[in-house]
């Protein structure tokens, strides 16, 4: 793998799932007589992801001090770069005090086993002033309404710090077999397929012509040996394609339409938390984690309602601490879609005589509409194949 990439912040990669079956074993035993403490998704989603190597070079969760100091700087207090607060926040922290191990509990899976052990540093409360801010720096906004504000405000103000041990992933290996991978996983695929520069697509929804179209845009501009669509693989909004039916869907386009040995589908075991320009950023990091050189950021990257503008995704990477932390470089792209002059999916940025009317252009309401009355989408805007997965989904809701 001496051709990939380096991880942000280190040498190699620092996973804390521990591998060893036997050490394993012993924590799971050892954790019945442990203080427990039940995690709320977005903690267990951020065990999930220390565990897989993706948020190298982290230990565990951030305290207080680290934690404002990424969210108004997105720089640790030793000088780390890092876009968004890793955290346990909860609200109930009764039998749990600062020295303690303690077990924490998925709350995504049935019988919440453990997850991971913590080792407690700090236990320190934050007023809700402080934690109002602490979401609007992340998300710009404190607005009830945006889906990852709501959620952030509702974790609670008990912030648990320290290092964990990760003993599993969670949901994410079982209900998503064959697409759910770690870092070195995909560092490993990547460096089997012979890849050296690899473009990442990030994608929460199944992909339709225009998202094939700027995948190979990205790779013939590029000139990258292949791309990595990588999906959220945990909890979404309402409304947003189930992963299994997204993954089906993908993985037909790409089996069809794509040159043999060109992509890899993968996914990743991370809530989506809807913050635009600092998920970007979050997502470039885990992405170069994953042995990838490049980013697709596109129109809105990791956007929601108007709360953020087309292109900020785009221009928070022009920032001096972002140009000097990492390696990873974005291929930055506008909106693509099909063009009825040119009879090809075009970046719509590139051609400037164009309206648009002169674009096939279905708004996601339009798409579901059709789909769940049985009506083909316009085989400009959808592959067949992919159309008729999506289809079969709608008319069963």
């Amino acid at each position: 793998m001496k051709n990939l990439i380096a991880p942000h912040g280190s040498d190699s990669l620092k996973p804390l799932y521990i591998e060893d079956s036997s050490e394993r074993n012993s924590l799971i035993k050892a954790s019945e007589n442990m203080p427990h403490l039940l995690l709320n998704s977005a903690a267990a989603a951020n065990a999930v992801m220390l565990g897989a190597g993706y948020f190298t070079p982290l230990d565990g969760y951030m305290d207080k001090k680290n934690a404002t100091s990424v969210s108004e700087n997105m720089i640790t207090s030793d000088g780390l770069f890092w876009p968004v607060p890793i955290i346990n926040l909860s609200k109930n922290i009764d039998g749990i005090n600062v020295g303690d191990e303690i077990a924490l509990l998925d709350p995504n899976v049935e019988g919440n086993p453990v997850l991971a052990i913590q080792k407690v540093s700090a236990i320190e409360k934050l007023s809700s002033e402080e934690v109002e801010s602490m979401a609007d720096k992340i998300f710009g906004t404190t607005d009830k309404e945006h889906p990852g504000v709501a959620n952030f405000l509702s974790l609670g103000n008990n912030l648990i710090s320290g290092k964990i041990k990760v003993l599993n992933f969670s949901y994410f290996p079982k209900e998503f077999p064959g697409t759910f991978a770690t870092a070195p996983e995909i560092r490993e695929m990547l460096s089997k397929a012979g890849w050296s520069t690899t473009v990442a697509f990030q994608t929460r929804n199944p992909m339709h012509r225009a998202h094939e179209e700027l995948c190979k845009m990205a790779l013939d501009r590029i000139n990258a040996d292949g791309v990595l669509i990588h999906m959220t693989l945990g909890k979404l909004k309402a409304g947003d394609i189930p992963g299994d039916i997204r993954n089906a869907a993908i993985a037909k386009m790409v089996e069809i339409y794509f040159p043999e040995n060109t992509v890899i589908i993968s996914g990743f075991g991370f809530d989506m938390l809807y913050a635009g320009p600092r998920e970007a950023l979050l997502h470039a990091v885990f992405r170069q984690n994953a042995g990838c050189t490049h980013l697709i950021v596109g129109r809105d990257h990791a956007g929601v309602g108007d709360y953020y503008g087309p292109f900020e995704a785009q221009e928070i990477f022009e920032s001096d601490v972002v140009k000097n932390s990492l390696k990873l470089k974005i291929f930055s792209a506008d909106h693509t879609a099909y063009s009825k002059k040119l009879n090809e999916v075009v970046m719509m940025r590139d051609v400037k005589d164009h309206s648009k009317e002169d674009f096939v252009l279905l708004s996601g309401t339009k798409v579901r509409e059709m789909l769940s009355n049985g009506e083909e989408l316009p085989q400009e805007f959808a592959r067949k194949e992919v159309a008729e997965i999506l289809m079969k989904y709608y008319q069963s809701l």
